[in-house]
């Protein structure tokens, strides 16, 4: 069979066909309030029907398939492994552990802000806005709902402690990944993001504050009630706690997220063993494959447990949805819909405030579009690499545009990679903690207003040299 050329798709035709994809996801999602594995999978077939009937070859639609899922290979086991790591943290003590060391030192009135800034300092250390979520993020978001505070709201103060803290660290896979593909130097590139993730974090901080000071909800009878029940019915001591230390152990050596995560599994069920001496391996295979079943007979903490029991079978759900986003997003990558777009759009930008905010909307828009945190930095990286460059401004420049429209909006993508697992995780629904999620919703506010203003933005030295020189002349 001879080789035929693919069809060329215009601008327009592009436009309508994102238009109709993100109509049907956030009408289904959104709209009526559906899971969104359906309504993707829906937009994908639509995607496809296309494809077909514009003459593209099922070989194109397999191959935009395979190369969308190949990207998320690593993600998806490593969310197998952290439903993993929430069993067997849960049945060892661990997140009990930290639960109730939290409600002996944490000042509740000030929870909120506690939150933010105890997983800002965790994300920083581990560089996963995943980790801290999973983990420390557990405990406090059971903590959170025991004070009968808004879920929501504590899980917005945890998403954005965990983001911010990411942003901040060497360890972060999508800072490194953000300045190899504008060719900075990594610490560079995270010393100008505090442009913007610095006034982001402060602001988000004193609106925590605000909104968390006063918690006249708070039963102390309920929470020493919870503390009892949860020293009474697990470990509750230094050693529990030896996961977390081997997290950070593994951060300081710089070991990649797999081998970390699999260390601790083993170094978990090992606790479990040694302070369960009669629990039998098949109990034990049971609650790292389908979870940590709480039974202490108090309803509030059954159900407080069950709502991130962990396990792999839990993460199955996100995983199907990781899979037909990442088919979705691979077949409008594959037949040229998202270039399509970006790149006009990156050829007519003739001033620093409207590069850096078509390069935001188009980080947010990949994000929409393709759900995938890798992909909202790589593509509009490549596509705005030279009208930054044209324009004046720096790699490092379009780094922070990388981060502050992609990396950050993820997880406020109801089919995102990153707001499925934080749903799945906190069992929050997206379009519910999204308001609250301070910090991602203003480092692209920020960092537009740093292009318009100026204030912060990385010129290359040619641009800096010419504007001397015409300074220069114009004082003579």
């Amino acid at each position: 069979m001879n080789k035929t050329t693919e069809p060329q798709i215009s601008t327009l035709e592009a436009v309508i066909v994102l238009l109709v994809v993100l109509g049907i996801m956030s009408a289904g999602v959104i709209g009526w309030g559906l899971s969104p594995q359906v309504p993707v999978l829906l937009a994908m077939g639509v995607v496809t029907a296309w494809a077909m009937l514009r003459g593209f070859p099922w070989s194109a639609v397999n191959a935009g398939i395979k190369e969308g899922i190949d990207k998320g290979i690593v993600p998806i086991f490593i969310f197998i492994l952290i439903g993993a790591m929430i069993s067997t943290w849960i049945a060892a003590g661990t997140i009990p552990t930290l639960m109730v060391i939290g409600f002996k030192i944490i000042n509740i009135q000030w929870f909120l802000p506690s939150v933010f800034i105890v997983c800002t300092l965790v994300g920083a250390a581990v560089g996963s806005a995943f980790t801290v979520t999973s983990t420390v993020g557990i405990a406090f978001f059971g903590m959170g709902v025991t004070m009968n505070l808004n879920p929501a709201l504590v899980a917005g103060a945890i998403i954005s402690g965990g983001i911010f803290g990411d942003k901040l660290s060497p360890l972060s896979e999508t800072n490194n990944l953000a300045s190899a593909v504008v060719d900075a130097d990594l610490f560079t590139h995270i010393k100008h993001l505090l442009w913007s993730t610095l006034p982001a974090g402060l602001i988000s901080l004193g609106l925590f504050a605000m909104l968390g000071h006063s918690n006249t909800g708070t039963s102390l009878a309920k929470i020493n009630q919870t503390v009892a029940v949860l020293n009474g019915h697990f470990s509750i001591s230094a050693l529990a706690l030896l996961p977390i230390v081997l997290v950070f152990v593994c951060a300081g050596f710089k070991m990649p997220a797999i081998p970390t995560m699999l260390l601790n599994i083993f170094v978990s069920a090992g606790l479990i063993l040694f302070e369960q001496p009669g629990m039998s391996m098949k109990k034990l295979t049971a609650i790292i494959n389908t979870g940590f079943v709480s039974k202490t007979g108090n309803t509030s903490v059954d159900t407080l447990l069950s709502l991130s029991r962990g396990g792999i079978v839990s993460m199955m759900s996100m995983v199907a949805l990781i899979v037909v986003t990442l088919s979705l997003g691979g077949l409008l990558v594959k037949f040229g819909l998202i270039n399509q777009i970006m790149t006009p759009v990156a050829k007519h930008l003739n001033s620093d405030g409207k590069l850096v905010l078509a390069g935001v909307l188009t980080c947010i828009g990949v994000n929409v579009f393709v759900g995938e945190q890798f992909l909202s930095i790589i593509l509009p990286g490549r596509a705005f690499r030279k009208a930054f460059n044209d324009g004046g401004l720096s790699g490092n420049a379009l780094g922070r545009v990388l981060e502050d429209g992609g990396t950050v909006i993820n997880y406020l993508v109801p089919w995102g990679v990153g707001g499925v697992f934080l749903t799945t995780t906190l069992g929050v629904p997206t379009v519910q903690y999204l308001p609250f999620v301070f910090f991602s919703l203003l480092c692209p506010v920020i960092s537009v207003i740093s292009g318009f203003t100026g204030i912060g933005m990385a010129h290359l030295k040619q641009r800096s040299t010419v504007k001397a020189e015409h300074a220069t002349t114009a004082q003579a």
